[in-house]
């Protein structure tokens, strides 16, 4: 079984809030891999919004992404272009499925 472990810096503006977290989770979810992120000694489940959004990565702060399995390799890989994009709002309008743009817009605060 493979494991594959990476730093990265969180680049979006805004971190890994709602929208970002999502993508970052809708993709960690395409893997067969067993997935992590730590940030400051606290570890969670990759495949889980709620983990992920427990971690309040800012902008700037260091995540390490760690997965098992036979798609490890993989996994790290798309995971970092998601945590280390500077405009994850853009990407997550464009390739996030249509069922999770809607929920997360319901229950995203509008800014004026």
């Amino acid at each position: 079984m493979t494991t594959v472990e990476k730093k990265v810096v969180v680049k979006n503006k805004m971190g890994l809030h709602a929208r970002p977290a999502a993508l970052f989770v809708q993709a960690a979810n395409k893997f067969d891999s067993d997935i992590t992120v730590i940030k400051d000694n606290q570890e969670v489940n990759g495949k889980s919004i709620m983990g992920v959004l427990m971690l309040a990565a800012e902008k700037d702060s260091i995540i390490i992404i760690n997965a098992t399995g036979k798609d490890a390799q993989e996994a790290v890989i798309e995971l970092e272009k998601i945590a280390a994009a500077d405009d994850l709002d853009n990407i997550f309008r464009k390739s996030a499925s249509p069922s999770l743009r809607a929920a997360v817009s319901k229950h995203t605060i509008k800014r004026r």
